[in-house]
């Protein structure tokens, strides 16, 4: 299993969009896109939910992309107007993309799409009603390997995440020690998906350590043993 690999979101008019990147000048669907937009001052502002006024400037989703357009002036130049680029703007796009997640994980909560617990989250992964696993980053080894291992087992596999320590979790979505969470597969789940794809360009969507080296023989890196 690859430890991070979602379901494939469903189809819905917003995947359906398309614009030019910036930056290789190909035309991509924008859930594989940042929007950009000039903020005050003709400062480039990410825009993640692509609700600011204003022409979009559209970055693939991706460091290397972001950092190029903030080097190469390449906002500017789609802008046909001067625009200041932060050279750390690829890690503010990281930064906002990382809470609008947990943000969307705490509308999760309210909504009953989360389930919560090592026993309930087996379960629900056994049933095949998980899209995601998300567990606590500082999680204990041994809980973590056994979710992970029915993950494995389970059809369709759910993706896994490890983004946040398990004080954050609590913190966001109101529990107390939030350690293994389950998020139930439906619409919003989708949704939740096209963000984590997005991320997955900025960083690892776990630890390094949960991932085993690949097996001499051809297969997929199974989750690791903590």
């Amino acid at each position: 299993m690859t430890v991070a690999g979602p379901r494939t979101p469903k189809t819905h008019a917003e995947a359906s969009r398309e614009s030019r990147d910036l930056v290789s000048g190909q035309v991509r669907p924008r859930e594989s896109l940042i929007r950009f937009a000039a903020g005050p001052g003709g400062q480039v502002t990410p825009d993640l939910a692509a609700r600011l006024p204003g022409r979009g400037l559209w970055v693939a989703a991706d460091r290397a992309s972001v950092d190029a357009a903030a080097r190469k002036g390449l906002f500017s130049r789609a802008a046909r107007a001067p625009l200041k680029a932060d050279p750390g703007l690829a890690d503010q796009v990281e930064r906002l993309l990382v809470r609008r997640l947990l943000d969307g994980l705490g509308l999760a909560r309210r909504a009953g799409e989360l389930v919560f617990g090592f026993e309930k989250v087996v379960a629900t992964i056994a049933a095949g009603r998980a899209a995601w696993i998300i567990e606590a980053a500082d999680g204990a080894a041994d809980g973590r390997r056994k979710v992970l291992a029915a993950a494995r087992r389970a059809s369709p596999q759910p993706g896994v995440a490890g983004l946040w320590t398990g004080e954050e979790l609590s913190l966001a979505l109101g529990g107390e020690n939030v350690i293994h969470t389950a998020f139930l597969a439906g619409r919003a789940s989708d949704r939740w998906t096209l963000d984590v794809q997005r991320l997955s360009g900025f960083r690892p969507l776990v630890p390094e350590s949960w991932i085993e080296a690949p097996p001499s023989a051809p297969g997929t890196p199974d989750p690791a043993q903590g």
